[in-house]
């Protein structure tokens, strides 16, 4: 996957503040395998190819971004994909795609799909698992943090604070390795409950950056995937103003708290801000916007 379309775009804020806001657009690298899920996919696919295995088995929901981003990327390197999708078995525009790009789905009930011990021998009955890497939801291990670790490579201008939305806390956990002494990140929960990614994130990273994040819990809107005409709303001023879209899962509460912190002159001074767009575009669809 080629990042050469990837670049910073200032937004002109819609109201009065010495803050700048620039949003990393990697969202632009590709429809599908967008934003930080080519990052989280990247050393994994090279992990595949050095151990010569047939491909990867992966998980997550009928609507799973990283499901979706994992059949495109490894359709394009010539290699094997198992999708372990969560819940009754459903089609959608996003497992369609992902059949379209060689992935084999296979549907588990959520109680197999949560019990990770039961997952790994299940697997291994069904599966020669030493044929293929095993990457977790979201792509939630090493690799896919060492991948994260390289989107501040793309930044070519001076910054006091990077922000990004968080489900696992993979993005985030390699974003603030590459940071220097003297910044700082914000990772906004897309879930209730994520206080939890205090320590998950303070687990991946050394012990002397730990003061160097922040997590946001202030808005989920309700909860993972969930949203209100608030949201929408904002979403869709968003768009018409700037001329590029947010994902509602996402992006969008990220920009929505970014935008009423810095309102709220919660960064001092005149700092910059970049707000990192993680793509996840094609999971709009799901709520027909």
């Amino acid at each position: 996957m080629q990042t050469n379309n990837v670049f910073l775009q200032q937004l002109a804020l819609p109201f009065e503040t010495e803050i700048k806001l620039y949003v990393l657009r990697l969202d632009l690298i590709d429809p599908i395998v967008s934003g930080n899920k080519w990052f989280k996919l990247k050393k994994n696919i090279a992990q595949v190819q050095t151990l010569q295995k047939n491909g990867m088995i992966t998980f997550g929901g009928a609507y799973s971004n990283h499901i979706a981003a994992t059949a495109k990327a490894c359709n394009v390197y010539g290699l094997q994909s198992i999708g372990i999708i969560r819940g009754d078995e459903v089609m959608n525009h996003t497992l369609n795609e992902a059949q379209a790009n060689g992935m084999k789905l296979i549907f588990v009930d959520r109680d197999l799909y949560r019990d990770k011990a039961a997952m790994q021998q299940w697997l291994m009955t069904k599966f020669d698992t030493d044929a293929y890497v095993v990457v977790p939801e979201g792509g939630a291990n090493e690799e896919g943090i060492i991948g994260c670790a390289e989107i501040t490579s793309l930044i070519n201008i001076q910054f006091e604070s990077i922000a990004v939305a968080c489900g696992t806390g993979t993005t985030l956990a390699g974003i603030i390795r590459s940071l220097t002494p003297k910044q700082t990140a914000l990772g906004f929960a897309a879930m209730k409950g994520g206080e939890f990614l205090n320590h998950t994130i303070k687990s991946n990273i050394l012990f002397h950056q730990h003061q160097q994040f922040k997590i946001i819990t202030d808005f989920h809107f309700g909860g993972y995937a969930k949203y209100n005409n608030q949201l929408l709303g904002f979403m869709c001023e968003f768009k018409e103003q700037y001329h590029f879209e947010l994902d509602f899962v996402y992006t969008a509460k990220m920009m929505y708290g970014l935008f009423q912190m810095i309102k709220q002159q919660h960064f001092a001074g005149k700092q910059s801000i970049i707000a990192i767009h993680s793509g996840g575009l094609q999971g709009n669809r799901s709520i027909n916007i």
